[in-house]
């Protein structure tokens, strides 16, 4: 089995679809099918069954999977030592960012990065902090910057954090939220899978703080995308909306109330790198890592 052969398989454990790793691979679907065939053969087993146009990986094939991920650490790993014996630094950097910390603070961290490592191969993927997130349990990045705690037991570094508020155009009186029309900033369905996973961090959401306090669910009125919508639509005084403070702007002139759960801890919204320590053995990740602590320590200091 050689490298191809493993990204062959972290991609049918990803897709769970023939024709989708064919197409990452760059592959034709008979190729890939092939291919699927002499592995199966050389290890004397069923990779996956197969239902309708998708697939299931079998208890083996998670297991070649989970085998194929440590070859391509391994190798990566031995490649990047040997380009690296030399003074410059040369190799792959992998990171998945939110979509929020990709527009306002990746551009320029990236720009002083690969200034001063400009023959780093850098690989990003921008999108929702969830899947982000499963990305990098998948093994398909090595650091991962999203908003939210999750229930990562490796390594993680504390960016920054925000409250999170109700907004309105008039002083806010709680008790009467449930009667009132709310804006909700809605949530992709592409999102709704992972309400069900060990690290959507719940205990910390908005619905958690609602069910703490009432027994009648939101008055939504309104769903839209984003929160600057939310904002804006709170300006024109049709409803009131539960939003990051970073959204919020001095000169919006909104009445605003922190969320706080009944143990009196304020709900935050904290921005977070999580990595593998494996991966800080890649020279490329080491850095990355050291030099997103210095920009946010320096911060904090400040």
């Amino acid at each position: 089995m050689d490298e191809k052969d493993c990204l062959l398989l972290q991609y049918l454990h990803k897709d769970q679809n023939l024709t989708k790793a064919a197409e990452h691979l760059y592959m034709t679907q008979p190729a890939l099918t092939y291919r699927i065939r002499q592995i199966e053969k050389e290890f004397q087993v069923e990779i996956f069954s197969k239902n309708g146009k998708n697939i299931k990986m079998t208890p083996a094939g998670e297991h070649l999977v989970e085998y194929a991920k440590r070859i391509l650490i391994d190798l990566r790993r031995t490649k990047e030592f040997l380009i690296n014996m030399g003074n410059e630094l040369t190799g792959s950097l992998k990171i998945g960012v939110n979509s929020h910390f990709g527009l306002y603070n990746l551009p320029a961290i990236l720009k002083s990065y690969m200034n001063m490592f400009p023959n780093v191969q850098l690989n990003v993927d921008t999108g929702f902090s969830t899947e982000i997130m499963d990305s990098l349990l998948d093994g398909q990045i090595d650091i991962a910057i999203v908003r939210g705690d999750y229930n990562w037991s490796d390594q993680k570094f504390l960016l920054s954090e925000e409250n999170v508020c109700i907004i309105a155009n008039q002083p806010i009186d709680l008790g009467k939220l449930p009667q009132m029309p709310m804006i909700n900033r809605k949530e992709p369905k592409v999102l709704q899978k992972y309400k069900t996973s060990p690290y959507y961090p719940y205990d910390q959401s908005v619905e958690y703080w609602w069910n703490e306090r009432f027994v009648a669910p939101p008055l939504i009125t309104m769903q839209v995308d984003s929160y600057e919508t939310c904002r804006e639509m709170v300006k024109k005084g049709l409803g009131y909306s539960i939003i990051p403070s970073v959204f919020l702007k001095d000169s919006d002139g909104l009445h605003y109330s922190n969320l706080i759960f009944k143990n009196g801890q304020e709900m935050k919204r904290r921005t977070w790198m999580y990595y593998r320590e494996a991966s800080v053995s890649l020279a490329t990740v080491a850095e990355y890592v050291r030099y997103i602590k210095k920009i946010y320590e320096q911060e904090k200091l400040n």
